[in-house]
């Protein structure tokens, strides 16, 4: 795929809006899930590879760099949205990309109205944002295990601690 084939999958939230509304119709599951995506894993793929099993297409919200800013420090991200939904993008599991600048997606899951709600094994399914939304509407909300022990904190660590020694 080409980056101006992968632009097609990146879409603003209103224009997603009205994709999934099309979808739906034609009875396809939405599963929508959200994060940094600061750099890419196996684990990122991995979980992504899972998320997109429990449905027909799936919508990854990331994070806008503004956004990482407030989570993680000034030192992140370190690639910037456009990079991350590219890369997002070009995986054949992923539909589509959309961008939020919010400190969390439940404007978007309200706008999308997902069928299907997928995050990471950090997260405990009572404190999933928008669980209550999701579920309400007949929805299903999964926090999937991780696979391997991969972390963008612990890459950046390993980084840091073989290039920038210490003094």
């Amino acid at each position: 795929m080409n980056s101006d084939m992968l632009k097609n999958h990146i879409i603003s939230a209103g224009l997603l809006k009205e994709q999934l509304q099309k979808m739906r119709q034609d009875g396809k599951k939405i599963v929508f899930t959200n994060g940094c995506f600061d750099l890419l894993h196996p684990g990122h793929v991995s979980y992504l590879e899972q998320a997109r099993a429990l449905g027909d297409v799936l919508v990854v919200a990331i994070n806008s760099d503004q956004s990482v800013r407030r989570l993680k420090g000034n030192d992140r991200p370190i690639l910037d949205q456009n990079i991350r939904s590219i890369m997002l993008a070009a995986l054949r599991w992923v539909d589509y990309v959309t961008i939020f600048d919010d400190p969390d997606p439940l404007k978007l899951i309200t706008l999308l109205e997902p069928d299907i709600l997928v995050k990471g094994g950090d997260w405990r399914l009572q404190d999933i944002v928008g669980r209550e939304l999701v579920e309400a509407r007949g929805g299903q909300v999964f926090s999937l295990p991780f696979v391997g022990s991969y972390s963008t904190s612990k890459i950046i660590a390993e980084i840091v601690s073989r290039f920038c020694p210490p003094g």
